[in-house]
């Protein structure tokens, strides 16, 4: 990607709304725009890192075994009454009534979804045990949305449901579960992520634990939160199958859910500094950072011979071609944080030399034939 040719409008200004580092970084490297109380639009650069977490959990999650299908955002309200759940979010939920008459809702979760869609197919113990998972929008319309991405009205949640015999095979997948959102986590570069039991709330069950993560301003985003459902929704929705001996049972259930746009938010309050994002490698928008400086047509042209060849490796890369001062663009490459960065200055450039510099810190000077397998050796061990 060329940055004459992005969508990339960075911002000296910390907006006065934005409490947290992670929201004030996010707003002024351009990664979102809010568009209302509670409600962002993902810029390029943002979705770029969207894409990146989701892609991520979604390998950890098939390594599990686990299945993904897309939900309908839309519900009819009715199902949430027949759970007794529409007292419970109250007000919480958005809905409304369509052209028919009908009461509908903007999926706050999809238990109930999920639950009658199993009901109506599983039906015997050989089709268990189960996991199938979404990563899907969500809306509820809080009471005090803040902190940017952390708690908005709408957000990105990965919510994964296990569907088993007994008690015991819950217990397996739960494990299973935990294990998955530690590689997550660590893998996001959250490896300091903390587990620990927490209250149900809302959505019942036996039990439950919360990954949480504490910030700077002395407050803890909870990251992903499991649940032991039991039976709960599956003895309302009639999800029930025949064992071994062809007796009718409840299929037990547990249910993981992972918040998206927190993990980048977390990510961001871990990783930055005063002057911006420090980006793991596994999360950046881009692997490489080109910025040539001194304006001479002879390191022009070697920045863009560099830039095709990594793009030719598949390796992500931005080359800063515009035509600012090299204050700028140091400043600008601090503030989006990409972990590695190509520096062509003229006087190193004259001695057949290039800088590379990490955003955490520490540099190198390489002759200018070697650059490019230095970089795909650097990136192949992720910095």
């Amino acid at each position: 990607m060329l940055w004459s040719k992005s969508f990339i409008f960075t911002s000296k200004e910390t907006p006065q709304e934005a409490e947290v580092r992670s929201h004030q970084l996010m707003l002024r490297a351009c990664l979102i725009k809010k568009i209302s109380t509670g409600v962002y639009a993902y810029l390029p650069l943002g979705l770029r890192v969207l894409r990146k977490v989701k892609e991520i959990i979604r390998e950890e999650m098939h390594r599990a075994g686990a299945q993904e299908l897309l939900l309908s955002t839309l519900q009819p309200f009715s199902i949430w009454k027949r759970s007794g759940r529409d007292t419970v979010l109250g007000k919480v939920m958005i809905s409304f009534i369509n052209r028919h008459g009908k009461r509908m809702v903007l999926g706050p979760t999809h238990e109930e979804i999920i639950t009658e869609l199993v009901a109506q197919r599983v039906k015997s113990y050989k089709d268990l045990p189960l996991i199938l998972y979404q990563i899907q929008s969500k809306f509820r319309d809080e009471i005090r949305p803040r902190y940017g991405v952390i708690r908005g009205c709408e957000f990105t949640m990965k919510d994964a449901y296990s569907f088993d015999r007994d008690e015991d095979g819950l217990q397996e997948n739960y494990q299973r579960m935990i294990e998955v959102y530690t590689r997550i986590f660590s893998r996001c570069g959250l490896s300091h992520c903390q587990m620990r039991e927490a209250d149900s709330e809302m959505m019942g069950g036996k039990s439950s634990h919360e990954f949480v993560l504490s910030l700077a301003s002395g407050e803890e985003i909870e990251l992903g939160h499991i649940f032991k459902l039991g039976t709960k929704y599956s003895e309302i929705f009639g999800g029930v199958y025949l064992d071994r001996e062809g007796k009718q049972k409840p299929i037990v259930m547990g249910c993981y859910g992972i918040g998206v746009d927190r993990i980048i938010a977390a990510c961001i309050e871990k990783h930055s500094d005063e002057h911006g994002i420090i980006w793991p490698i596994s999360l950046s928008p881009f692997k490489v950072l080109i910025i040539p400086l001194g304006g001479s047509k002879q390191i022009e042209d070697y920045a863009f011979s560099v830039y095709q060849r990594l793009e030719k490796e598949n390796i992500e890369v931005l080359l800063d071609d515009r035509q600012e001062s090299a204050g700028v663009k140091f400043n600008d490459a601090d503030l989006i944080g990409i972990p590695l960065r190509i520096i062509i200055g003229e006087r190193n450039f004259a001695q057949g030399k290039v800088e590379i510099n990490l955003r955490k810190g520490g540099k190198v000077q390489v002759d200018k034939e070697r650059l490019v397998g230095k970089v795909q050796e650097m990136v192949n061990g992720e910095v």
